[in-house]
This record gives structure tokens, C-alpha cells and sequence, in this order.
């Protein structure tokens, strides 16, 4: 354990007058016994105690443990006791950390993002669903950890000195481990590389969740994905090494673009059936995270009872499912507690299913600043240029489908006030995006998954003709897209309750 130097032990020997911190020989100031014992630990509110030897057992005290320290502890200015390598700082002087993490294009800074400094080798991430909450310890036995602001930014603290220090950086299952050419000690070290802090952009530069993503006629997340910067060599057919498969769903008004690859890109196959693969549950449980890109119809000859069950049970046992507008039919339609965790737009509302109004083609919502994250979206969006007043994004051809989100199970993160819809007529509120932890009803402690709806579409210019990736025709973010990217790696993040600041890993 990296001990503060607040509440620091010091060794301290009976006959000594002094010596450099953090040896056997350190005046500690005050009573240090008789002449001719051994070495004692001083510590505070507990007097002395034996000191441990680099081969001895760890002491226990008031304010923790002491032990010899392992591997990247005996580099940090805080070692007292073990082959210490860095003598400790003057003063007030600390060794830290600087820096900001993006997303793996190294574009768009991220929050919420781990970063922290391992002290030994890092367990390999499991696939499929899994119960990932933040109160877990991280891999790695971290000796410093922090989490990135809503600017991208984090600072660590006492980091160990010298060459070739070990970073991870991490967001639920995207974690990539990088090195830091050297640490100087005893001052605030910057980085400021952006290929350095950023997520992975294929396998081989860490871990990617495994997506998989069923395409659609009105919605192509998959150039989402693209624009943040995963590589087209991760989009792949079920039966290849990439990290996201893609399924052909139905509303595909420029067929056959949404269901086959370009020709360059897995020789142009055919994407498998996404009714085929959400139909059978055992699918669903080979994956970390599953995104349904919007339809244009609730389709739900689609969807039957038990494929809208599996669902459910996927996300209970802690997978992480991405909806697009019509998609909330597996919530509208869904075994309860499912169907209540909003209200929806009934069918045949407005005059028919087909006739649901969209909001208008540029429209003002506002970021629900009530909880912990919320609020931090409203910051990052600012921070990110995707909104010019604090609170607010403007959508471009925006759906409305959900009329409001139960506070009791799910959180309204993007809502909309007095919505026109011509002739006059009004609708009170609609929410754009919402988001519930699962399983619903239980309690925060054993909910483990987490599943998002949106009726933020991506930029239709990305909706052209051509098979993907030759569809994707941007390759910046557009506002909105930016406000689906913090979705997006939220989704993925560790679990915990909307109602608490989000922490960084707890040093042991």
C-alpha cells in the first residue's frame, strides 16, 4: 500500500541521530527508547511498533498496513520500507501526472475514463456479459488510479519515478496499457500525446468490447462507431476475429447497402440475419455490448415473446444493450418490468403508427443536470463545442417516441418541452434519451447491467446508398453524434447508481 504523507509511518532507530527519509536511520523527533534495540515504527495515534524487515510479515496499525513494498511501490517517493529505489520529496513536493484521454480516433476527449498506474500484469477482460460494477477492484493491483472530467483530464498522484512506467486507461471493457517513457520525480509530469491517451482502435492495441450491431434503413451506427475511431478491420462476419459483427436488420430503404459489406472490406458477404440473431438467446451471451440501429417500424413480427425475454435475461446478467428509437419496442413491448419503464407513444397516436411525428428538423432539447452525470454531459457537451449554452443540444431531425421516463426505474438524461405537431397541437414533453440499470427492481448492489434508448439518430448524410463502410460518407462528429458518443462509453462503463459521483478505483 502506498501510504499519504500525511498519516505517514517513519522508521526510526533508537540509536541514530537522524538520517535520509525513508531509512532505517530517520530522527523521528520525539521519544525513540532506549539505546541499543532494534528499529521501530513509528506511526500516528499509535506510538511504536516493531518494524517489519523486507522479509518480515506486515504490520498492522491504527491508520493500515505496513509491508515491504513490490514492484512499482519501491519507485514511488513515498516507499519507506523494501528496496526503495527513489528517495522521498521535500517539503510539499509530490510526483503526479497530467494528461487527457480520448476517444481511439484522437479526437474527442472523454470523461469518466480510469487511468491508473498497475503493479502487476493485467488479467485478460472476459467477453459476454458480466457483472461489472464499480465498486469492484480494477486489474492490476493499481498503486494510483483517477478518472478523467468532463474536460478529459486527469491528474495522478504519486506516481512511480524512472523509465518505462505502465499506464492503463480504461472504460469498462475498452482498456488499452500503454508506456510512459520516464516519470520525473517530485514535480507535475505532463503527457500530451494524444496517440498515447487514447482508447484502442483495434485488437491489437488492447481491448475492444464485442459489439454486435444489427443494421437499419434509418440509422447507421455502425458509421458511428467508425467516426470514433474503431478500424474497418474490426468489422467483421460472426465467424472472424473482429470486434464488431454486423447483422442485417429490416428498413432498408437503400438495399442492399445496410445488409453487405463493400467489396474491399470481408470480400462484400453478406451480413447474417439480425432476426436470426436476437431470436436465439444463447447468441445474445457471446457479446458485451448489443446495438439495434432504428428500423423505421416497431416490426414486432420481429420480436417474439421469448426473443423479447432473452433480451431481458441478457441484460440482467450484465449485458449492455444500445436501442434506436423504434427499437423501444423490447421495452414497449417487453415483459414487465420492462413495459413500464417509460411511456410511450401508443400506436395509432397521431393517426396511424406510420404517422408518428418526428421533432421539428432543428430542435432544442435539454440535459436533465439533476444528477451526477447529467450534469456532467451538460459540461462535456460545452467543453466538446456540441453545445453552446451549458444544458442544451440542438437536434437535427430528432424522433419522438417516449413521452416521459418513470424516475422510479430509469433516468431521463435528454428530454424536450411543448413539442409542435402541427395544426396547432402540442405534445408536453418527450425524452430523446434515457437510460435503466438491470435487473429493474433489484436492488443497486446487485444490478449488474445497464441498457440505454435513444431517438437521436446519427447525421443523415451517413445514410447514402453504398454498403459500409462506403456509406459512412463524414468523418467528424456532428453535435449529436458527439451526445451519442457519451452514451455510448457510459453504456459501457462500470455500474453504480445514477444518484452517486462516480470514483476512481479504491487503492488497496
Amino acid at each position: 500500500m502506498a501510504i499519504a504523507c500525511t498519516s505517514q509511518p517513519r522508521i526510526h532507530s533508537p540509536n541514530s541521530k537522524g538520517g535520509s527519509p525513508g531509512s532505517a536511520g530517520e530522527g523521528a523527533g520525539g521519544s525513540g527508547g532506549g539505546g541499543g534495540g532494534g528499529p521501530v515504527l513509528i506511526v500516528p495515534d499509535a506510538g511504536m511498533v516493531p518494524a517489519p524487515d523486507a522479509n518480515s510479515a506486515p504490520v498492522s496499525y491504527p491508520g493500515g498496513i505496513i509491508r515491504p513494498c513490490i514492484n512499482l511501490e519501491c519507485r514511488q517517493t513515498t516507499c519507506i520500507l523494501g528496496d526503495c529505489k527513489q528517495p522521498t520529496c521535500g517539503g510539499a513536493g509530490r510526483t503526479t501526472l497530467r494528461g487527457r484521454v480520448y476517444d481511439p480516433a484522437g479526437k474527442v476527449p472523454l470523461y469518466n475514463v480510469v487511468v491508473y498506474v498497475p503493479n502487476e500484469a493485467l488479467a485478460a477482460v472476459t467477453t459476454g456479459p458480466s457483472c461489472d460494477r464499480c465498486d469492484s477492484p480494477v486489474s492490476g493491483k493499481p498503486i494510483t488510479s483517477a478518472l478523467t472530467d468532463t474536460r478529459g483530464d486527469f491528474v495522478l498522484d504519486n506516481v512511480p519515478v524512472g523509465a518505462e512506467v505502465p499506464l492503463v486507461i480504461q472504460i469498462g471493457k475498452w482498456r488499452r496499457q500503454v508506456v510512459l517513457p520516464e516519470v520525473k520525480p517530485c514535480m507535475e509530469n505532463h503527457v500530451d500525446d494524444r496517440d498515447l491517451l487514447r482508447l484502442p482502435r483495434n485488437r491489437t492495441e488492447g481491448n475492444i468490447p464485442r459489439i454486435a450491431l444489427a443494421t437499419g434503413g434509418y440509422d447507421r451506427l455502425e458509421c458511428l462507431l467508425r467516426k470514433i475511431g474503431i478500424e474497418d478491420g474490426e468489422f467483421s462476419l460472426p465467424s472472424a476475429e473482429g470486434r464488431v459483427h454486423l447483422f442485417a436488420g429490416k428498413g432498408n430503404p437503400f438495399s442492399p447497402a445496410t445488409s453487405a459489406f463493400a467489396p474491399a472490406l470481408n470480400g462484400g458477404a453478406a451480413l447474417p440475419d439480425a432476426i436470426t440473431f436476437w431470436s436465439e438467446p444463447a447468441n445474445l451471451l457471446q457479446y458485451d455490448i448489443v446495438m439495434l440501429s432504428c428500423e423505421g417500424n416497431w416490426n414486432l413480427e420481429d420480436k417474439s415473446p421469448a426473443a423479447r425475454r432473452g433480451v431481458v435475461e441478457y441484460a440482467n446478467r450484465g449485458g449492455r444493450i444500445f436501442a434506436s428509437h423504434w427499437h423501444g419496442a423490447w421495452m414497449q413491448f417487453g415483459p414487465p418490468p420492462w413495459d413500464q419503464v417509460a411511456t410511450f407513444v401508443p400506436p395509432n397516436a397521431f393517426g396511424g403508427m406510420d404517422e408518428l411525428p418526428d421533432l421539428p428538423p432543428r430542435f432544442a432539447t435539454h440535459i436533465d443536470a439533476s444528477f451526477p452525470k447529467g450534469s456532467a454531459l451538460a459540461d462535456w457537451l460545452v467543453n466538446v463545442q456540441a453545445s453552446m449554452v451549458r444544458g442544451t443540444l440542438e437536434l437535427l431531425e430528432g424522433q419522438h417516441s417516449v413521452l416521459g421516463a418513470n424516475p422510479a426505474l430509469a433516468t431521463r438524461w435528454i428530454h424536450s418541452d411543448s413539442i409542435p405537431l402541427g395544426g396547432g397541437n402540442t405534445s408536453p414533453e418527450g425524452v430523446q434519451y434515457l437510460s435503466f440499470n438491470t435487473p429493474l427492481g433489484a436492488g443497486a448492489d446487485m444490478q449488474c447491467g445497464r441498457t440505454v434508448l435513444t431517438d437521436i439518430h446519427v447525421s443523415a448524410e451517413d445514410m447514402a446508398g453504398p454498403p459500409f463502410p462506403l456509406g459512412c460518407l463524414t468523418t467528424d462528429l456532428s453535435p449529436q453524434e458527439k451526445a451519442l458518443e457519451f452514451m455510448l462509453f457510459d453504456l459501457s462503463s462500470c455500474i453504480q447508481p445514477e444518484t452517486e459521483v462516480p470514483r476512481p478505483p479504491v487503492i488497496d
